[in-house]
């Protein structure tokens, strides 16, 4: 387990003069993400992206503790264990895939701090009241496909998606939200994140024909269907989650990614959003430090998963500390009441307004649709 400390330079712990409280002279942020295995190219910008974020806040100093976990919820609930008895954390991210972030929730309501979930994943009514998912639900995304999948006549669909929670959650969207616009399912196929072939899958699909083939995967890995559906003459539309939404889809799946639709995160084209658009400043400030370290066009729309976390806590933090001190319960309770409190936290990947019931607190405003073409992403028709 690999393990990297960011903090401000110079700031060392000071425990308050009531012991019973752990008072202390910074804010704690247990970060558990991705770093290696099949997750590794959701979790490695999420962890470049912390680069970016502030030191401090509130005049408060932040230490940022991050921790690899390999995609393995088992893994990650030991990470989130050591930031709650070992770090005394005030918040908790993580992780960069569904099933760890689930994990992580877990903890994190047990323990009662505040969790900030850095993939999708289904927040049940037991995990509420600490958590808080960063990426747009997939009920928002798949709307927008659905719509363009009616405006194109696409009157049957073909799906393949991991075989996992990610998986679970985009399938049961189609059948509630796609189904009832009149498409009919005509094959459902799945495979797991490692896997290097779908070959059977996708000859399967092929086979039944249908108008147009949603992919429910995300990373690099969405890349394997797309490729060998293209290579086994599937000529109809293919969707893309914004699981998906990332420069590394367009390298991994070459020309195979010509013409995919993808549903997707403002982040990825905010050069393209009017003005007026609250999330058009952060994506651009986020991509211009991105893309001036990592290369010209690695933005990705993980990376404002974990950007935007602290852009929320930008928002939140100075009003939490009015009320209490870094490292007792009642700042994570303040942080809790802060995230109800404010509204209209702007940020890359949309504007968040969050309330007890709807713990992601995004609108249509946290989506676009986009197309390849050429090799780059654009908005499509």
């Amino acid at each position: 387990m690999k393990t990297t400390y960011l903090a401000a330079a110079g700031v060392i712990a000071i425990l308050a003069a009531a012991p019973a409280l752990a008072q202390t002279s910074e804010i704690t942020i247990g970060i558990t993400t991705t770093t290696t295995g099949p997750g590794a190219a959701l979790g490695i910008p999420e962890r470049n992206a912390l680069e970016f974020v502030p030191k401090e806040i509130g005049g408060v100093p932040l230490k940022v503790i991050v921790l690899d976990d390999g995609g393995d919820p088992t893994t990650a609930t030991t990470n989130a264990r050591r930031f709650v008895t070992e770090s005394k954390a005030d918040i908790i991210m993580g992780s960069a895939l569904t099933p760890p972030t689930i994990a992580v929730s877990n903890v994190a309501s047990e323990a009662g701090i505040p969790h900030f979930g850095l993939a999708p994943f289904p927040v049940t009514p037991e995990r509420a009241k600490w958590s808080v998912v960063m990426p747009q639900p997939v009920p928002i995304m798949g709307k927008v496909l659905y719509e363009h999948m009616k405006a194109h006549n696409i009157k049957t669909v073909g799906y393949i998606g991991y075989s996992d929670s990610y998986g679970d959650l985009w399938f049961n969207d189609l059948k509630n939200q796609g189904v009832p616009t009149g498409i009919t399912i005509a094959d459902e196929e799945r495979f797991a994140r490692p896997d290097t072939s779908v070959t059977g899958q996708v000859l399967k699909l092929v086979a039944a024909n249908p108008d147009a083939i949603l992919v429910g995967a995300s990373g690099t890995a969405a890349a394997l269907p797309q490729t060998e559906l293209r290579e086994r003459g599937y000529t109809g539309l293919i969707y893309q989650t914004h699981g998906a939404a990332s420069m590394d889809f367009i390298r991994i799946a070459g020309k195979a990614a010509e013409g995919v639709i993808m549903a997707s995160g403002p982040v990825m084209s905010p050069e393209t959003q009017a003005d007026s658009a609250l999330t058009k400043a952060p994506g651009l400030e986020l991509n211009k430090a991105y893309e001036a370290k990592y290369g010209p066009n690695s933005r990705s729309q993980f990376a404002g998963h974990s950007f935007d976390a602290f852009e929320i806590l930008k928002r939140i933090i100075p009003t939490a500390l009015k009320t209490a001190k870094p490292g007792t319960p009642e700042f994570r309770e303040a942080i809790r009441q802060a995230l109800l409190s404010e509204k209209d936290l702007a940020a890359s990947q949309g504007v968040y307004n969050f309330t007890e019931k709807d713990r992601s607190g995004l609108d249509d405003r946290a989506r676009i649709i986009l197309t390849v073409k050429d090799g780059k992403y654009v908005p499509a028709q």
